[in-house]
């Protein structure tokens, strides 16, 4: 009989080890490997969009070395915090990465943080490099919740629908299945099945979805932020909607932590891209409406004008010595205007940038 069956969907899959290969009697999970696959996709992904807005690529390698490895760690002591009845017995256990036990929203957070700290050392906005970044994040964890299919793990609870699920109940964690689905239960050639909601799979298609969403916003963006805070409102919708299927969640009281979060990165969302909209609107509206940035606009216009009439030498190199001046105070205004509202600066840039690469 067949390890994994989609029998709405006529797909049965004979045989599905955890483990992809050995080396040196050393096994290898696939788990690993769709980890290690999304990482180096989420480097190749963050260097080309930091090309494609003129930042530095080498900055953000350097910055990605620190981010991996410190949203690891922060996965991994997160999920433990929420489980740690299943390692308080043995710390050792804690340790045992390949074999699962990642939450992403510690990842998540602890990447933030990262992004955070670096910003300040490096004086870079904050927001320019989550929008650079959050692309990649979302996409490594697309490829990340393959690795739970090989687990045999995140499912849901029991259903009859198109893309319900089978898996023999001998191969799973009996902590993880409901009573709901235990009740449900299902024969075939004498071997007992539990049928649920794929829901990695579900995570995984939706995940892809908000990637391209983020990767249209990107090229079209008002201001800067907006990719990270539709990174979060996306995301944060997906994962309240998948996580009340599952039946393995993270509890805190009688409360499903990643619910609970998702819920409030939504509403946070929400009101940041709001706010920052509209923050940014006005800091613009300041630089384009100050006196000396109208008087330097004016006095251009003017000397433009002088030059086209100007007959003689002379009075050319004067107008347009004045004209000179006239760029030279005005850039002076804006560079001044530019320390003053780094982020209107940079959101600026970037529009001009993929307007010369349309």
């Amino acid at each position: 009989m067949p390890e994994i069956w989609f029998p709405n969907l006529g797909i049965e899959i004979d045989q599905l080890s955890r483990v992809a290969f050995s080396v040196f009697g050393k096994d290898i999970y696939w788990y690993g490997i769709f980890i290690g696959l999304g990482v180096l996709g989420g480097i190749m992904l963050v260097l080309h969009e930091a090309k494609r807005t003129g930042q530095s690529e080498d900055l953000y390698l350097d910055f990605a070395m620190y981010a991996i490895i410190i949203s690891i760690i922060g996965a991994r002591l997160y999920y433990v915090a929420f489980s740690w009845d299943s390692y308080s017995d043995d710390w050792t256990k804690i340790f045992a990465i390949r074999e699962g036990g990642l939450a992403i929203y510690g990842g998540v957070i602890a990447g933030a943080l990262t992004t955070l700290v670096y910003s300040k050392m490096k004086k870079i906005d904050f927001f320019l490099m989550a929008d650079t970044a959050v692309p990649s994040l979302i996409f490594g964890q697309m490829l990340g919740r393959w690795g739970n299919f090989f687990n045999k793990e995140a499912f849901g609870e029991y259903t009859d629908g198109l893309f319900a699920m089978r898996y023999q109940l001998s191969q799973v964690r009996l902590g993880d299945v409901s009573d709901y689905t235990l009740a449900n239960l299902q024969m075939s050639g004498g071997v007992e099945y539990i049928q649920v909601h794929p829901t990695f799979l579900y995570e995984s298609m939706w995940n892809l979805g908000v990637l391209l969403i983020l990767f249209y916003v990107a090229r079209h963006k008002k201001f800067t932020g907006q990719v990270m805070g539709l990174y979060f409102l996306g995301y944060g919708l997906g994962r309240f909607w998948i996580e009340g299927l599952r039946t393995d969640q993270l509890m805190i009281g009688d409360f499903a932590v990643s619910q609970v979060l998702s819920a409030i990165l939504v509403v946070a969302a929400i009101l940041f891209m709001v706010f920052k909209n509209q923050y940014d609107k006005k800091k613009l509206a300041l630089v384009v409406e100050s006196p000396e940035t109208t008087e330097s606009l004016e006095e251009i216009e003017s000397t433009t004008e002088a030059l086209a009439e100007s007959e003689t030498t002379e009075e050319t190199e004067a107008v347009e010595a004045s004209k000179e001046a006239s760029k030279e105070t005005l850039e002076t205004i804006t560079e001044e205007v530019k320390e003053e509202n780094t982020v209107v600066d940079e959101t600026k840039k970037e529009n001009a940038t993929e307007e010369v690469e349309g």
